[in-house]
């Protein structure tokens, strides 16, 4: 009966939900940045194109060869900070996060980091020794040998098989034919390179029939190139009495090889080119050399014989010489004739100016001083003590000298001399006492 009942009704209507576009990208967008905010992906990089703001784009497709393709985005921040320069068709592993280009509902990976796929722990590896042998000083600038400015024979050690070879040889030709070339072979990738590249570099310091030695290889990976980072192969390179030109793999490729020798070349191509100066240009600085010898020599010659043509006209006629010195003699005499009388005459001048000087100012200066003489006199005579005698006050004394000025000086019976102004008195007190 329930059955029946429930058959007979009609159930409500669920509430449908209707997504907005942008509501849904953004949904999405969340779930991606909650599910795949930081994680790790390798694959193949296709279509990588660097704008001019320096931000990255690309894809990547699966290593494999399975289907798919993610887009890819690595802003300039994070593009600066490579030490490689990826391209289409590199493995990478790409470090990111995994969002939604809401304009467009496209799904894209923001790269944050990357790394050459496979090479990581071999990366690593190189820094560590990089590091090691930086710290034993093996890569100082102040060790590093100076390069012959003109060498007459060269060294190359790499493998005779490969293209390096060929464009040392096509530089050289080219450059500077007159050089001689000397081949040191080599393996140069491969479990025995390194050892075989200490021996050619042992072989060629033994032999010291070069100037200088070219340590070359094309391009490659990391790999590739590993044997030009191996540990003997530096040290080698460090103990060479020859300087040595490395130009290894292609401008971005730096090995370890690179650091230690003397000169680092981008490519074996312009490892020739620094080892060897162009001979047209030698001989271009040789003929500019050669035209401004002759020039200045030209220019002193004729110096020079203006010079001689001097002297000689002043010894062809020394008469001339014994004239103009002549006159010039006759000159100063006479100048001398009219300046002496001249300096007699104002010395004589200030003789009498002097004299009169002289009887002017001697009558003044003797009345001066008899003014002088008589108030000197009369200052002398008001200080005369026989003027205040003759006042009526008389001098008292002990009778030894010393002036008896006071009344307490004075006891009676006490013999006291007294000094007049006609004459000397003894005297003895009679009676003494203070006045009022």
């Amino acid at each position: 009966m329930e059955g029946r009942l429930n058959e007979g009704r009609m159930a409500p209507a669920a509430p449908r939900l209707v997504w907005g576009v942008a509501a849904l990208l953004n949904a999405v967008s969340d779930s991606l940045a909650a599910r795949f905010s930081v994680c790790v992906v390798a694959g193949e990089i296709s279509g990588f194109t660097r704008a001019s703001s320096g931000h990255c784009y690309f894809s990547l497709k699966d290593a494999e060869g399975q289907v798919g393709l993610l887009r890819c985005a690595m802003f300039k921040r994070a593009a600066s900070m490579l030490d490689f320069s990826p391209g289409d068709g590199a493995l990478v592993e790409l470090r990111g996060r995994l969002t939604l280009y809401e304009p467009r509902g496209e799904l894209q990976f923001v790269v944050e980091g990357m790394r050459r796929a496979g090479a990581g722990a071999l990366y690593e590896q190189f820094l560590r020794l990089k590091a090691k042998l930086e710290a034993l000083g093996y890569f100082d600038a102040a060790d590093k040998r100076a390069l012959p400015a003109f060498p007459r024979r060269l060294g190359v050690i790499t493998s005779t098989a490969g293209a390096a070879l060929h464009d040392v040889l096509t530089a050289l030709a080219r450059r500077a034919p007159h050089i001689e070339v000397i081949v040191y072979p080599s393996l140069v990738q491969g479990e025995q390179a390194p050892a075989q590249l200490v021996q050619a570099l042992r072989v060629a310091n033994e032999r010291a029939e070069v100037d200088a030695l070219l340590l070359v290889r094309g391009g490659g990976s990391l790999e590739d190139l590993w044997a030009f980072n191996d540990e003997r192969l530096v040290r080698a390179l460090v103990e060479s009495a020859l300087p040595v030109i490395c130009g290894v793999g292609h401008e971005t490729d730096v090995t370890l090889a690179d650091l230690a020798a003397d000169l680092r070349a981008p490519t074996p191509t312009a490892a020739a080119e620094l080892a060897a100066p162009s001979r047209q240009a030698s001989l271009d600085a040789l003929d500019a050399l050669q035209t401004a010898l002759r020039r200045r020599l030209e220019q002193r010659l004729d110096a020079c014989a203006q010079r001689l043509d001097r002297v000689g006209l002043r010894l062809a006629r020394p008469s001339e010489l014994l004239s103009r010195q002549r006159r010039q003699v006759e000159l100063l005499a006479q100048r001398w004739a009219q300046v002496l009388p001249r300096s007699q005459a104002l010395r004589a001048q200030r003789l009498d100016s002097l004299t009169q000087r002289l009887r002017r100012a001697a009558p003044l200066s003797l009345h001066e001083q008899a003014q002088h003489l008589q108030g000197l006199q009369a200052r002398l005579a008001a200080l005369d003590p026989k003027q205040v005698l003759a006042r009526g006050y008389a001098w008292l004394d002990d009778g030894e000298g010393r002036a008896l000025s006071s009344v307490a000086q004075l006891p009676p019976g006490r013999q006291v001399h007294a000094v007049l102004v006609d004459g000397e008195a003894q005297l003895q007190v009679v009676n003494s006492g203070a006045g009022a």
